[in-house]
């Protein structure tokens, strides 16, 4: 497997530096708010990963934390009237429910900052008694940026241009405006702890530097998280590591692309700010995921309503040929009779280029389009009367079954019984154009009987209505059934 790597700027091939072991560590949030699109993304992405890996045999231990105390989450406490802790547990809890409606597994280990403050406090001394770091008069502890000689190797930003937009504000005591907080002393009304330099809080950048070195021996095999964490928190990890331990940090850095919407930087002050949760309102959760998985991670990912309803055709299109492949298989006499080698060649094909794709750097885009390719093969032999009827058909339809279970796991769509996934994409399309499905059903049931009653005029005028009210009626060998338009 090739993963692209951020440290590395370029495609490198992945080996484990334990033999069989893996450990990944994750950015998590900082737990003030409900989770929106660019979460969703950063989640999905590595838990494709973590899927992928455990699927190719490895033991993955995958740390995922939680930011529980920052300047955040002691705003929004201060603006509800309520305490930084319960707020942190209150948004982890809907992180949580967001999380598993999107199908996202959980990570082997969990860490809270607030529950590793030792850590914390053991690597600030560490980092002060190797003269990489300083405590002010105050009680706040800075790391020596210039201390560390391979700053700005993961932005690949370079500490002169760095100090020329850098200035050291109105009383700070950085020795250099370049240089960043380990430990923030106590504000008043502030969640605070003892340590060597009085109360105070840890910084940020701190965290992640302790509670992964806790959890998995240095270096990591991959270490993650958005684009936008890339600097300065991964960038200040990598200092506060490396100057601590004197190894690498981490051998794999792997970074999503950002959200845009409508082409966008997603904001709030734009106005074109979605949580998960808004989004969830109008779509299913499988319906967000399989998006999110229809472009390369690490490109941008332009996030529309109009985008949605495509991504809804498309999983539509794979639900419906899974569907139509189980009828078969439960239905048809199978004969013995020739089937083209091609066609079982051509899976073979298709197979591998799944394969190819995870492979290289995790792609997700082309193992959907080969996806595409299975359910357009299983459609072309179930056009075919004797192709479908033969044994050889049946093997492949088996083979697509099969295939699509293994690919459903990894990928994390495609997992559900197609009636019942068809059923409720039918009855969430419906709500969102207003169709009220109690309604349409007593209009087939009246169609039924005026057809029954040979009142062919009622029953084509019943049709009519139900297509002026955006409703599409399908007769089938089953019986009559519906669909949005």
């Amino acid at each position: 497997m090739r993963l692209y790597n951020t440290l590395a700027r370029k495609k490198q091939e992945f080996t484990p530096l334990n033999g069989n072991k893996v450990s990944m560590y994750v950015c998590g949030i900082t737990a003030y708010d409900f989770c929106h699109i660019g979460h969703a993304r950063s989640s999905v992405v590595f838990d494709v990963l973590y899927r992928y890996l455990k699927y190719k045999g490895y033991d993955v231990t995958f740390i995922r934390n939680f930011t529980d105390i920052d300047d955040k989450i002691i705003k929004r406490a201060n603006e509800v009237g309520s305490e930084a802790g319960a707020i942190a547990e209150k948004f982890i809890n809907e992180f949580y429910v967001d999380m598993d409606r999107l199908a996202i597994e959980r990570p082997d280990v969990e860490p809270k900052c607030t529950e590793h403050i030792p850590e914390m406090i053991k690597l600030t001394e560490l980092l002060i008694e190797r003269g990489h770091a300083y405590a002010a008069p105050s009680g706040d502890v800075y790391f020596r940026v210039r201390s560390f000689d391979g700053y700005g190797k993961l932005s690949g930003r370079n500490i002169d241009e760095l100090e020329s937009g850098a200035r050291i504000a109105p009383g700070e005591e950085k020795e250099d405006p370049l240089d960043f907080t380990l430990w923030k002393a106590a504000k008043p009304g502030e969640p605070s702890w003892e340590s060597p330099w009085g109360q105070g809080r840890p910084g940020w950048h701190l965290e992640c530097s302790a509670m992964s070195e806790k959890y998995a021996p240095l270096p990591l095999d991959i270490h993650g998280g958005g684009q936008d964490l890339s600097f300065p928190h991964h960038e200040n990890e990598i200092a506060q590591s490396e100057a601590a331990t004197g190894k690498p940090f981490a051998n794999f850095w792997v970074h999503n692309g950002f959200v845009q919407i409508n082409s966008e930087k997603m904001s709030k002050s734009l106005g074109n700010f979605f949580t998960i949760r808004d989004i969830l309102d109008k779509f299913l959760p499988e319906t967000l995921r399989y998006f999110l998985l229809t472009m390369h991670y690490r490109s941008p990912l332009d996030f529309s309503f109009e985008a949605l309803e495509e991504a809804e055709k498309g999983i539509k299109r794979v639900y419906s040929a899974l569907g139509q492949i189980g009828l078969e298989l439960e239905k048809t006499k199978w004969k013995k009779s020739p089937f083209p080698e091609e066609l079982t060649a051509e899976l073979d094909e298709i197979e591998k280029h799944f394969d190819e794709a995870m492979e290289d750097d995790m792609n997700t885009a082309g193992a959907l389009g080969h996806v595409f390719s299975a359910m357009r093969l299983a459609g072309r032999v179930a056009e075919d009367k004797n192709l479908r009827k033969s044994e050889g058909g049946r093997d492949l339809f088996v083979r697509i079954q099969e295939d699509m279970k293994q690919w459903g796991a990894i990928l994390g769509i495609f997992e559900r019984e197609p009636v019942e996934f068809l059923t409720e994409l039918r009855d969430n399309r419906a709500a969102r154009a207003g169709i009220d499905p109690a309604t349409v059903e007593g209009f087939l049931v009246a169609r039924q009987e005026a057809r029954k009653a040979k009142d062919f005029q009622k029953a084509d005028d019943i049709r009519n209505a139900m297509t002026a009210m955006g409703v599409e009626v399908k007769d089938t060998a089953l019986g009559a059934s519906w669909d949005v338009l």
